[in-house]
C-alpha cells in the first residue's frame, strides 16, 4: 500500500512539474523583471505580506492547484483567443481562465487594506503567477485543435507540444539564475516599457495572442517532428513575453501597493 501511495505521489509531482507554464525558471524571471521596476513604497507594502524573496512563490499556484481549498483554480492557468486573437471567455465560462483570475486578483488588491492578510497573500500569489501564465505561448489557446499533441524535437520525444514551451526558458537559458536572465532581457527603454504597460488586461491578452500565434507557423497543428530550429526560433519571442509579463506585473503591483 505504501509503495502504491509513493508511486501515485511521484506521478502527481511529475505531472505538476510538467504543467507549469514557463517552468519554475520562467515564472521566477517574470517576477525578477517586475522587481527591477517596483517602487520602493510598493516593495515595502508587499513585504508586509511576503517578507521573503517573491520568487519563492513563483509556482505556488501550480503546486497547490489540486489542494481541496483552492481546487477551483485548477483550470485558471490558460485562456482562449478568437481568430483575431482577441480574448474569448466563452470556451471556459464554467471553469474560468487566467484572464478571469487576474481580474479577480485586481479587484481584491485594489482595496487590499480592507482584506485579511491571508486573503491579500492569496491574491498576490495569483497575480504573480497568472500574469506569467497569460504570456506563455501555449497558454493562450488559438482556435483549432488543442495544443497538447505528442511530438519529437531533435530526436527526443516530448510528452506534449504544450510542454515544450512550458520548459522553453530552461532550454534557452540553461542553468542561469532568474536574476541573471532578468538582467539579460530587461533591455527595453522607458517608452517601450510604457507601451507594453499601456491599455487594459484585454489589450494585453490580444498582444499575447498576436505574439504567440507564430509558434504555429513554425510548427503547424499536429506536426509530429518539430522544426529542429524551434528552440532558437523561440528565443526572441520568449524573451519578449517574459519581459512584457514582468513589466505588466510591475505596473499592477505598483498600482495597488505603490500609491
Amino acid at each position: 500500500m505504501k509503495k502504491v501511495l509513493l508511486l501515485t505521489l511521484a506521478i502527481t509531482i511529475m505531472w505538476q512539474q510538467s504543467a507549469n507554464a514557463w517552468g519554475r525558471l520562467g515564472h521566477e524571471v517574470v517576477i525578477k523583471v517586475a522587481e527591477r521596476h517596483l517602487t520602493e513604497k510598493a516593495k515595502r507594502n508587499i513585504a508586509k505580506y511576503m517578507n521573503y524573496d517573491l520568487k519563492t512563490d513563483a509556482v505556488w499556484m501550480d503546486h497547490h492547484r489540486r489542494d481541496k481549498e483552492i481546487a477551483y483554480t485548477s483550470a485558471w492557468h490558460v485562456y482562449n483567443v478568437d481568430e483575431n486573437h482577441n480574448y474569448d471567455p466563452n470556451p471556459r465560462l464554467n471553469k474560468g481562465d487566467a484572464i478571469m483570475a487576474i481580474c479577480v486578483a485586481e479587484y481584491n488588491l485594489s482595496h487590499y487594506k480592507e482584506l485579511s492578510d491571508s486573503t491579500v497573500l492569496m491574491n498576490l500569489r495569483m497575480l504573480l503567477h497568472f500574469v506569467g501564465d497569460m504570456h506563455c505561448p501555449t497558454h493562450s489557446y488559438v482556435p483549432g485543435p488543442r495544443c497538447f499533441w505528442e511530438c519529437t524535437l531533435n530526436g527526443q520525444k516530448q510528452k506534449s507540444f504544450h510542454g515544450v514551451y512550458d520548459k522553453m526558458p530552461e532550454m534557452l537559458y540553461g542553468k542561469a539564475s532568474a536574476e541573471e536572465v532578468a538582467a539579460e532581457i530587461d533591455t527595453a527603454k522607458k517608452r517601450e516599457i510604457k507601451k507594453a504597460q499601456a491599455g487594459t488586461l484585454f489589450d494585453w491578452a490580444k498582444d499575447c495572442g498576436d505574439n504567440n500565434a507564430v509558434i504555429y507557423e513554425w510548427n503547424p497543428f499536429n506536426t509530429e517532428e518539430l522544426n529542429p530550429d524551434t528552440v532558437e526560433l523561440s528565443r526572441d519571442l520568449v524573451a519578449r513575453q517574459l519581459r512584457n509579463a514582468g513589466y505588466r506585473l510591475a505596473y499592477l503591483l505598483n498600482k495597488f501597493f505603490g500609491e
